[in-house]
């Protein structure tokens, strides 16, 4: 195992809100001191984009070189590397439906799996409104480990019998994916490794390649301003910690895209604690939404996302429940991509902060589109 290891990028883990340090050669969860997520911490290696960028490799394996996990031991499905789309005049669509099960929880995944076998897991669970617990399910089976997932009682059976499908336990649980976290928390076997979001550190590592793709795919520049669906907020603040690497790198300065959190009106917890200016969420009473993927209303890392937006100049949104879906279904008519609703409530945010004034005409604005609509159907 040691030697696995250490044939990884350079690995330390600290808690993102005390700094704690962490082993990082033992299964990790949350901080031990705190109970906040902790962070990968690479040393990573000098060199150019021709040097440590994989140009043979199209997936998200790309970046092993920048990555916690070396190539040899990932459990892949070739995640990652998916098309960044023009739907605009300086709009893409950033199409996460093309990963493996339909979205981009894939990516993390792929990442925090391969972590957990290199550390001699023996089970993999995770609570999960739908997208994750499909994802987990299929890695646990690429890489012969059990899974059991734990999931709301009104997700969309498409979501349920795809777990099931790839041989996963599940259990559905009355309430919201915090409820279906602590069913699992409270019966956890030894040996569980459970990789809810933010709740150990590695499905970052997967979710930061987003970051990486759109460096590549802007001819080594950035974007504007990314409008991202945040529920867990794991992308969010994987491609927030990806610019931050590429800095170190001297691969791009200090300035970033502006960052846009879109919630639903349903259940907002980031947006709310966004308008008060404060720097941590409190849990939203009450959630209700149908872009299930949204519908976090205790997210761990909520203070990670609003120190992202806060120092990428950003801003958070709450978009009704009859333009996420009406949203979604006019980009997909006029783009032919399959948008979920999560996607749907990103693309109604753009339009409101356009009319607004407070993303500019000529801003390069990418639109995260985080998975597949069809098993919401």
């Amino acid at each position: 195992m040691v030697e696995q290891l250490a044939a990884s990028v350079a690995v330390a883990l600290a808690c993102f809100a005390c700094g704690r340090a962490h082993d990082a050669a033992a299964p990790a969860t949350v901080c031990d001191d705190c109970g906040m997520p902790l962070r990968v911490e690479l040393d990573l290696p000098p060199g150019t984009p021709d040097e440590r960028i994989r140009d043979d490799v199209m997936s998200l394996w790309r970046y092993a070189d920048l990555l916690p996990v070396p190539m040899a031991s990932a459990v892949t499905l070739e995640e990652g590397w998916t098309p960044l789309i023009e739907v605009g005049e300086g709009v893409w669509v950033k199409d996460e439906s093309r990963n493996p099960t339909g979205s981009f929880k894939a990516r993390g995944m792929s990442v925090a799996v391969s972590a957990a076998v290199e550390r001699g897991a023996q089970r993999l669970v995770v609570p999960s409104a739908g997208n994750a617990a499909g994802a987990l399910a299929a890695y646990g089976a690429r890489a012969g480990i059990p899974v059991g997932v734990a999931m709301p009682a009104d997700t969309p059976r498409p979501f349920v019998e795809e777990c099931r499908h790839y041989g996963a336990r599940v259990d559905l649980v009355e309430g919201t994916i915090a409820d279906a976290g602590q069913f699992l928390r409270d019966r956890a076997s030894p040996g569980d490794v459970d990789v809810s979001t933010m709740r150990e550190p590695y499905r970052v590592e997967g979710k930061k390649t987003m970051g990486y793709e759109l460096f590549e795919q802007f001819d080594g520049d950035l974007p504007d301003v990314v409008v991202y669906p945040t529920g867990g907020g794991t992308g969010l603040v994987g491609m927030w910690k990806a610019w931050d690497e590429l800095e170190r790198l001297g691969w791009i300065g200090a300035s970033r895209p502006r960052l846009v959190a879109v919630q639903a009106e349903g259940c907002a917890p980031v947006v709310a604690a966004h308008r008060r200016g404060a720097a941590a969420t409190v849990p939203w009473q009450q959630a209700e939404t149908s872009a299930y993927g949204l519908r976090v209303p205790s997210p761990i890392g909520g203070f990670l996302c609003l120190r992202a937006i806060e120092e990428t100049g950003g801003t958070a949104i709450a978009m009704p429940e009859y333009e996420i879906h009406q949203a979604a279904g006019a980009l997909a008519a006029c783009s032919g991509l399959d948008i979920c609703p999560e996607g749907g409530a990103a693309w109604a945010a753009v339009g409101r902060l356009r009319d607004t004034g407070w993303i500019g005409s000529r801003e390069r604005t990418v639109v995260f589109n985080t998975g597949t609509g069809v098993k919401y159907r």
